[in-house]
């Protein structure tokens, strides 16, 4: 059985939790408190000295990094639906994983992090940045799912879980972009059992 370290406000570690829900895969969660600094404590740091979560354990294996957790869950469980390894399709997964935290990853710590959970010691020039960066790459994200149905194809790939996690963390801060096709797609992922799972309880 797998061993999660995780926690429900994290969006990396939601998409790893959708995925294992989605394909059924038995795990033991371990709710890393963040806001209690948990994950800056010896004994957490221990586990992943990037004082990050996820961590997921299988036997002597540890990963952290959740697009790489998702790679190896599909590789190890041959999780073809959600991985294909078709060359263009796998290339375009790949292309949304990276763009997911190369481009939109940063913007929506800077605004989610400083306007909802640092308060009024939040950084103000980090949200106006966050902001105008993602009046640019919203309409990247919408102009690809104009005329189908998920980043990759027809069908949910990890890409989809990986960039769907972003996108229901902009809600904290009401700042889910507004587009049609994104509105369209997050519904259907929104729709997904694992996804649902993945969610903390408000």
């Amino acid at each position: 059985m797998y061993i999660l370290y995780h926690s429900p406000y994290s969006q990396h570690s939601r998409r790893v939790v959708s995925l294992l829900e989605q394909a059924g895969l038995a795990y033991e969660a371990h709710v890393v408190d963040l806001g209690a600094d948990e994950h800056n404590s010896s004994a957490y740091l221990a586990i992943n000295p990037n004082h990050q979560v996820p961590t997921l354990i299988d036997g002597d294996v540890k990963i952290h990094e959740s697009n790489a957790i998702l790679r190896y869950l599909c590789l190890k469980h041959d999780l073809v639906d959600w991985y294909p390894s078709e060359p263009s399709t796998r290339a375009r997964i790949e292309q949304w994983l990276d763009w997911n935290q190369s481009r939109l990853s940063r913007n929506v710590v800077d605004i989610v992090l400083n306007k909802v959970f640092m308060g009024e010691h939040g950084d103000r020039e980090a949200i106006k940045r966050g902001t105008t960066n993602l009046e640019e790459l919203a309409p990247i994200l919408g102009n690809r799912l104009a005329g189908q149905d998920y980043l990759a194809g027809s069908k949910p790939t990890i890409a989809d879980l990986s960039v769907a996690s972003n996108i229901f963390q902009l809600g904290f801060a009401d700042a889910i972009p507004v587009d049609s096709h994104i509105a369209s797609w997050y519904a259907r992922m929104n729709a997904l059992p694992g996804f649902q799972a993945s969610l903390p309880k408000m």
